[in-house]
């Protein structure tokens, strides 16, 4: 555990409290792949490649997703402190897994729909069980759309009926080719299903049952290795959002990580549930097939699964002292870089 420090002007414990809420944000099997380099002037937010999921995200762009929801999360608690954050996305060249750098813009007042998200931060789940069978309300999906156009991205609400059984088909087709993999099956295996008292991955309490043979959608966020468990199956017709962006690349990956937890807690704020069918985005074939399918032209990201869950327990974490690295001897950015928080 590295030394805390205060940071940005913050006292130490402000500092524990925002790495705290920038830990909370979510990642492919609760990996946690964000560490963060504090100076007085500046937070740091670099990628862990320790916990990139080599066969599922081979890319590193689940990765990304993940430092991007976590970068959200801290521009966030930031706003909750009354601070302006100048924010620069990827301002080392020589060093991608160099995420971000967030600087103190000034003061300013927190707005009221930032405090809701903020009180969302610690309530949010990953929600693996089945949903009940209750329609999301019109409002909801408005504001869940907002938010993914407002962090630059866009959630494609799928409502027809040729291409949500299409979907579900293609979520079925990528269910198969992945746990047909020996390799694969072993790395989901080895983060999920953990026993008691690990602070990564997904507990066996936390993961869902497995789908039936004739259920319409395949989830593949059970836990790996557990039997079905009792109560209902999941639900017929759930509401399915596909996150896009308007390019490839690793900005865009970061850009679509904060756009999915703006998202994310923006369903918790209206009391939905959302969990995740990330088979689609992971074979990259199916990928493609999506992609022709909802837009032909934004590449998906994620794709989520919204609705009414029962209240579940929330994951474990990592200690915010954990997150810390160690200082470092000489400067990482350029300060010229373009402040992109400030063009958004």
């Amino acid at each position: 555990m590295s030394t805390m420090t205060g940071t940005l002007g913050l006292s130490e414990e402000q500092t524990h409290g925002l790495l705290r809420t920038a830990g909370l944000a979510p990642s492919l099997h609760n990996t946690q792949p964000w560490r963060f380099r504090l100076a007085p002037d500046s937070i740091e937010i670099h990628l862990d490649r320790a916990r990139q999921l080599r066969i599922a995200d081979p890319d590193g762009r689940e990765l990304r997703i993940a430092g991007g929801a976590a970068l959200y999360n801290l521009r966030l608690g930031l706003a909750g402190l009354g601070i302006r954050p100048l924010v620069t996305v990827l301002p080392d060249p020589g060093n991608p897994d160099l995420i971000a750098i967030l600087r103190r813009g000034g003061t300013r007042r927190p707005t009221p729909e930032q405090q809701r998200l903020l009180a969302a931060v610690p309530r949010r789940r990953t929600n693996r069980r089945p949903f009940a069978e209750v329609p999301v309300a019109s409002p909801a999906r408005y504001d869940l759309t907002r938010a993914a156009v407002e962090e630059g991205a866009w959630l494609h609400l799928v409502t027809d009926p040729e291409q949500r059984s299409e979907l579900g088909n293609l979520a079925r087709q990528a269910h198969q080719r992945q746990t047909a993999d020996p390799d694969f099956l072993a790395e989901i295996t080895a983060w999920t299903g953990r026993e008691p008292g690990r602070r990564d991955g997904v507990p066996a309490s936390a993961g869902g049952p497995q789908p039936l043979p004739n259920e319409a959608w395949v989830m593949r966020d059970y836990t790996a290795g557990t039997g079905r468990v009792g109560g209902p199956g999941f639900e017929a017709d759930p509401l399915i959002g596909v996150l896009s962006v308007h390019a490839d690349g690793p900005r865009e990956d970061i850009r679509a990580g904060e756009a999915l937890e703006r998202i994310l807690l923006t369903a918790t704020v209206h009391g939905l549930s959302v969990s995740f069918l990330s088979q689609l985005v992971e074979v990259p074939d199916i990928r493609t097939r999506m992609r022709r399918l909802i837009s032909g032209t934004r590449p998906p990201l994620a794709v989520l699964r919204i609705g009414h869950g029962w209240p579940i327990a929330a994951t474990p974490r990592l200690d915010a002292g954990d997150l810390v690295l160690p200082a470092a001897s000489t400067a990482t950015a350029d300060d010229t870089s373009i402040d992109e928080e400030a063009l958004r």
